[in-house]
């Protein structure tokens, strides 16, 4: 294999997490009875540029189907998160009515229903088909197709380059990284911004956050690497901040290289601060693999435990990030009888791979069990607050490290 960039051959590998299905293909009754497609899950290194990337099995039209079944509205955290960030680039920006707004991986209209309100044109390019009409019910014009430079080229020749261009949780999610981002360029007015966010790869070290690695998400990235995609592409990173969203992410600012907006400090900031944590230090990348052994092997003594002890746990939220960690750690419904998730779209259904079954938040009412696992740690606080009613609980959550929360 090589790097998705760079086209360096990779023979360093960062973490094995053996075979799993697709981490979003939730299963019905029926398909129970029918064979399951697995696809090992191991993820590389590039000693060369630094990009972290799965091996190339599964394809993106077999991972984002129309049975996809992440819908971005359903937290209420990430919806407050997009408002906020619509109101402040609107401002920032200075966009208006006679702006022109595209948003790559638009899901179900969570981000673009604000420039609608706002009285922005706009546009969301999703290949989703459940979600891209969630979100035309809201009124936001979408074209069902995966973005890449040939669709971008389509845009740019009808005149409707944007003024803005938003890539939310989706430049990780693309096999062919290069071209995506030439795409970017196409698509971007001459003095157009693009903003794209994505969870950093620091982060995700430091936390051991592998629970994160599935075969939707083929990159995972640093702003070093970004950078280098990007200026390969004729694009260049002007701005970059922090944000807590998906247990650490950035959200980088880019423009056409030419551009006369000077690069602000936060960019060379974070660059040296990714080179202090030894970012691009080969040993960092060798060493995840225990790290993430010891997280796996305490949830599952947790587990043991407490069914020894006759306990009971559950856990909430059917995430991708859940289906993860429960097939690399082997758990099954023996250990762990029930997943509550407020998603209508996974109620009902199976995990892949472990086959546990999804139930409305609901029956919690009924069961009142001693624990439940937080799979979605990212949000722990949000679900903690949302069952603060169950009084008699303990809440648990398993990444970096298993922890009684409090």
């Amino acid at each position: 294999m090589k790097c998705r960039h760079c086209q360096t051959e990779l023979i360093h590998t960062f973490i094995d997490l053996g075979y799993a299905p697709p981490s979003n293909a939730y299963l019905t009754v029926e398909q129970l009875k029918q064979p399951e497609v697995y696809f090992p899950l191991k993820v590389k290194v590039c000693e060369q540029c630094w990009l972290v990337q799965t091996e190339d099995y599964a394809q993106a039209d077999d991972l984002f189907n129309a049975d996809y079944a992440y819908f971005s509205s359903t937290s209420s955290s990430w919806l407050t998160h997009a408002k906020c960030y619509s109101e402040s680039i609107i401002e920032r920006l200075e966009l208006g009515s006679k702006s022109y707004v595209i948003e790559v991986a638009s899901n179900d209209g969570y981000l673009l229903k604000n420039f609608v309100a706002a009285g922005i044109p706009c546009l969301g390019i999703e290949p989703t088909t459940g979600t891209a009409a969630a979100a035309e019910q809201l009124g936001i014009p979408v074209l069902r197709e995966f973005f890449g430079e040939t669709l971008a080229k389509q845009i740019a020749e009808t005149k409707q380059q944007a003024d803005l261009i938003i890539g939310n949780n989706v430049f990780a999610h693309v096999p062919d990284i290069n071209d995506f981002t030439r795409g970017l360029r196409a698509a971007l007015k001459p003095e157009g911004t693009v903003t794209l966010e994505f969870p950093h790869l620091m982060q995700l070290i430091q936390q051991v956050q592998f629970d994160t690695i599935y075969h939707e998400h083929f990159s995972y990235l640093s702003l070093f690497t970004v950078n280098k995609i990007f200026a390969a592409a004729g694009l260049r990173i002007w701005d970059v901040e922090t944000l807590p969203t998906h247990g650490g992410s950035l959200r980088i600012y880019g423009c056409h290289a030419q551009d006369s907006r000077k690069n602000s400090e936060s960019v060379n900031n974070m660059l040296s601060l990714e080179l202090q944590n030894e970012l691009q230090t080969l040993v960092t990348y060798q060493q995840f693999q225990q790290r993430a052994d010891k997280a796996k092997n305490d949830l599952l003594a947790f587990l043991l435990e407490q069914k020894h002890l006759g306990k009971s746990v559950v856990a909430y939220g059917a995430a991708a990030k859940g289906n993860t960690l429960l097939n690399y750690a082997g758990v099954k419904p023996d250990l762990l009888p029930v997943i509550c998730d407020a998603a209508l779209s996974k109620q009902g259904k199976f995990m892949p791979g472990s086959h546990i079954p999804i139930l409305a938040p609901e029956i919690l009412h009924q069961r009142s069990p001693d624990y439940v696992l937080i799979l979605p740690w990212n949000i722990k606080t949000e679900v903690k607050n949302q069952l603060a009613w169950l009084t008699q609980t303990t809440f648990v959550t398993a990444i970096p490290n298993l922890e009684i929360l409090t």
